[in-house]
């Protein structure tokens, strides 16, 4: 939670590694892109401290995608992310309070009017609300726990951190998925990408081995585009494939049963393969939010790795 603008008001914000735009959801909400969130809108006019950004300014010249509405000299920001969800909005400042502390006037934020492709509820993008994201020493975990693999520079973007994925395993059999379907264009860890993407050949591959595991519990239609879901209500107990990502380093990563499934309904009644697979292999691979859920995720930058362990929460 963190407080935006005089009187602040609390908001859930994603923290979010894949991008370089902080943004919540503002009145007016244009519909029907009004996804349903947990904390009240945020109202630009409801706060004393709050500012637009004009055309002409620095501020503005430095987004990597904006325009100008001339009408009102207010500069217009747009972010596309990876699967393809975005935002677009009045680019703004206000007072940002993260502790009684750390208050941090004239913050630079998107006042975002037209989002859509998200579903988890949060306001935005900004700091993690669930899962648990530590940057440099670990906190929680003992060093004997944290599986190190090296971050890598896509040719596509130096901002991403990238990681070298060459396979996944489903109940310890390794997919037949060659190397090279994920190295190019290449795979990403995001954690503002709620759910997962996953090239055309892998993410069928792992659909096939996943619905294979589950033929006895009975399936349902999809929700959107999770399309591989099932009715867990007459199933007192419930066994996940195990399902493994595998990067050139030797490191193998076990996803837990909050990285494997999503929750239609927000219990374990109505679950679906919490991955997507993406429209064309030429898109990069996303290693998303719900797969860090419930991992203690270290970024030592410095060291150009990346360090997970279990019981983040």
């Amino acid at each position: 939670m963190v407080g935006l603008g005089t009187p602040n008001k609390q908001l859930s914000l994603e923290f979010d590694t894949g991008s370089f735009l902080t943004w919540t959801r503002c009145q007016p909400c244009v519909s029907p892109c009004c996804y349903p969130q947990n904390d009240p809108i945020f109202d630009p006019a409801a706060s004393t401290s709050y500012a637009k950004i004009s055309c002409n300014s620095a501020e503005c010249a430095q987004l990597r995608r904006s325009q100008c509405s001339s009408a009102a000299n207010t500069c217009v920001y747009e972010v596309i992310y990876g699967d393809e969800s975005h935002t677009n909005g009045v680019f703004s400042k206000d007072k940002l309070t993260l502790t009684p502390a750390d208050v941090f006037d004239g913050f630079l934020f998107g006042c975002g009017q037209d989002n859509e492709g998200f579903h988890d509820g949060s306001a935005g993008l900004l700091a993690s609300s669930t899962g648990y994201l530590s940057f440099g020493s670990p906190t929680g975990a003992s060093n004997a726990a944290i599986k190190y693999t090296r971050l890598t520079t896509l040719s596509s973007g130096s901002t991403y951190y990238g990681l070298n994925l060459v396979g996944i395993n489903v109940n310890g059999q390794k997919l037949s998925i060659p190397a090279s379907v994920f190295s190019s264009p290449g795979t990403i860890i995001d954690s503002g990408t709620v759910i997962s993407r996953l090239p055309p050949t892998a993410f069928s591959a792992l659909r096939d081995a996943f619905q294979a595991a589950m033929t006895s519990y009975p399936s349902v239609p999809g929700d959107g585009f999770l399309d591989t879901c099932y009715d867990l209500n007459c199933n007192p107990t419930v066994t996940y494939p195990k399902i493994e990502f595998v990067f050139g380093d030797g490191v193998t990563l076990t996803l837990d049963a909050t990285g494997i499934v999503y929750l239609l309904d927000g219990t374990m009644k109505q679950v679906c393969l919490a991955f997507v697979g993406n429209d064309d292999a030429d898109e990069l691979t996303i290693f998303g939010n719900t797969q860090q859920k419930n991992m203690e995720v270290l970024y030592d930058v410095a060291g150009e790795r990346v360090g997970f362990a279990p019981g983040g929460c």
